[in-house]
């Protein structure tokens, strides 16, 4: 049986990016997202249920599903 892969937490999240020296900004606009709409994911105000704001939280790692974009 596969193994599932272990989601992330915003936290662990945001110290990804951190160590890979990218900022929340830097990684939304190399991933043709809105800042906005990252630091909404990342913090909770948006929970990425539908539409952008899922293809944020599935890219980061924080949910599982489909995103219809790749991450850079």
């Amino acid at each position: 049986m596969a193994r599932k892969k272990r989601l992330r937490t915003p936290d662990e999240a945001r110290r990804e990016l951190e160590a890979q020296g990218l900022t929340i900004a830097g990684w939304a606009r190399a991933n043709g997202l809105r800042p906005r709409h990252v630091y909404d994911v990342l913090s909770g105000r948006n929970r990425g249920k539908f539409g952008t704001a899922h293809d944020i939280a599935v890219l980061l790692g924080i949910k599982t599903g489909e995103a219809e974009r790749e991450a850079v």
